[in-house]
């Protein structure tokens, strides 16, 4: 069995990304293998670490260390953000490289030297194991890098239809203001467009604190943030799901057809790959595109009843433990010398993209000002003098995230 070091960024209360990481090292773990966690930053208690990840996430492992410059010799090495890539690039003692590459990254950034660099750990020679089926696809076709993926799973002991749990006309939307790959604002302009067509149906966002939910300007219900199981009763309870991602899919809706919600999301490549059309509605990136879509199964249950049922059937084959033997099976290969192909990734998603407007119709000219005032326009009102002050915080402020 192979030892494993893991290099994992900064841990985050309730962060999806740092979760996904460990479940997958802890699978490792239970089949022998031997993983030692380097946690980025640095702490006086050695002990600080292991009880981090115990308090946050419930995870308890044995071999924790802070620090990425004291990285012991090891079988393998996995770099999981794009700035711990050329770290493991560099090392001085021979190993496996892995690259465990859950988005991409570049998008997190401004087009410019983080963008940039961000792309360039694809380039470094470590062999990526992708989380679903695009990123892999995005890496071959960009870069001429071949990966192995695995295929987005759920907790189905956790994620599963609730028949006690009585149905509501309601959409629930996982509103992360703070990801701006999450599209905070095109899932609240769609939704008003929803509550302005059908006032009875009830809003449910979830997903970040209440606190920093801003200015929405139609009635609805911030739950913040939620565990795993009071997600799952919400799930069983909507009639709907509205997850939006620009970049790789959120595992959020895979766990939400798992529990049986139909799902709205965005028609972009980077949402072709990975699902299925039976239980997932794709519609054009406008907020009215997404309105019509989420109206349109919110007025026909038949349809939304076929949804259910092929979003379960579809999650029955990925389980968490299909997910993670997935993994396992791609990082014993490159254990054992072996290398991933180049071989294309068809697309699963093969209907066209929503974009009636048969329910959406004319709106008025105060949603219509909404949906075209960009993100900017308040602070372009401002006096000149406070708006260069503020342009001015907004650059030392991206210099301190760039630098740190």
């Amino acid at each position: 069995m192979a030892t494993i070091a893991w290099l994992i960024p900064r841990l985050i209360e309730g962060s999806g990304g740092h979760r996904t990481m460990l479940e997958h090292a802890l699978a490792l773990e239970r089949h022998g293998h031997h993983c030692h966690l380097y946690l980025e930053g640095s702490h006086a208690d050695p002990d600080k670490g292991r009880q981090l990840i115990e308090q946050i996430f419930g995870y308890r492992f044995e071999r924790v260390s802070f620090g990425w410059d004291t990285i012991q010799p090891a079988d393998a090495v996995v770099a999981t953000i794009w700035y711990s890539a050329a770290i493991v690039r560099d090392l001085a003692f021979p190993c496996r490289k892995l690259y465990f590459v859950q988005d991409y990254e570049a998008c997190f950034n401004p087009m410019g030297d983080a963008y940039l660099m961000a792309e360039n750990s694809y380039r470094y020679g470590l062999t990526p194991v992708t989380i679903g089926r695009w990123l892999r696809h995005e890496l071959a076709a960009r870069f001429g890098v071949a990966a192995y993926h695995f295929d987005f799973g759920a907790n189905l002991d956790i994620y599963r239809p609730l028949p006690e749990v009585r149905k509501e006309l309601a959409v629930c939307f996982i509103h992360q203001p703070d990801k701006p790959r999450r599209c905070s604002r095109l899932g609240l302009e769609a939704l008003g467009i929803v509550k302005h067509r059908m006032p009875e149906v009830k809003t449910y966002l979830y997903g970040s604190p209440a606190r920093d939910k801003g200015n929405i300007w139609f009635d609805h219900e911030h739950l913040g943030l939620l565990n795993l199981q009071d997600c799952n009763a919400l799930y069983n309870r909507s009639a709907v799901g509205l997850c939006l991602s620009s970049s790789n899919p959120s595992r959020v809706p895979f766990e939400m057809m798992a529990a049986g919600l139909p799902v709205v999301e965005m028609w972009r490549e980077n949402t072709l790959y990975d699902f299925p059309p039976e239980a997932v509605s794709l519609a054009n990136q406008t907020p009215e595109c997404i309105a019509e879509s989420i109206l349109r199964l919110l007025n026909q249950p038949a349809t939304r009843s076929a949804m259910s049922q092929a979003g379960t059937r579809f999650m029955a084959d990925r389980p968490l433990s299909v997910e993670t033997d997935q993994f396992r099976d791609a990082v014993e290969r490159v254990l054992k010398g072996q290398s991933p192909d180049l071989s294309g990734i068809e697309r699963l998603y093969t209907a066209p993209a929503e974009t009636s407007r048969h329910y959406v119709g004319t709106l008025p000219d105060s949603i219509q000002r909404r949906l075209s005032t960009p993100p900017n326009a308040y602070v372009n009102a401002l006096p000149p003098r406070l708006r260069r002050f503020v342009g001015w915080g907004a650059r030392v402020a991206r210099r301190l995230l760039e630098n740190r």
